[in-house]
């Protein structure tokens, strides 16, 4: 089991959520759609060879972007990627991926 965290703009929280859904992330036993979400406020600056998504080149740009966190089974975590990149609006995202261990692992 992995644990998936991703950073969306509000905009597009539902939509790349649902696709992850979708690839078979969020599932645990008999539950589907199973996400953690906080709202915070995201940054960045694009550079003169990016394609942002929003902003400008060269100035700081802040906008409300949601954390989200959600497990995905051993066998879906490269389909849950490859979703969350083709749904998510960003040149490149930013994620991250954590093995979650339990008491048999220790």
């Amino acid at each position: 089991m992995y644990q998936l965290t991703f950073y969306v703009p509000a905009s597009h929280l539902d939509q790349v959520k649902n696709a992850l859904f979708e690839a078979g992330a969020g599932r645990f036993n008999d539950y589907d759609q199973c996400a953690w979400q906080t709202l915070g406020q995201g940054q960045f600056r694009p550079l003169a060879d990016s394609r942002p998504f929003l902003g400008q080149i060269g100035k700081l740009e802040r906008l409300a972007e949601y954390k989200v966190e959600m497990i995905c089974a051993d066998a879906q975590i490269k389909a849950a990627i490859s979703a969350l990149l083709a749904a998510h609006p960003y040149q490149q995202p930013a994620y991250a991926v954590y093995k979650i261990l339990d008491a048999s692992d220790l």
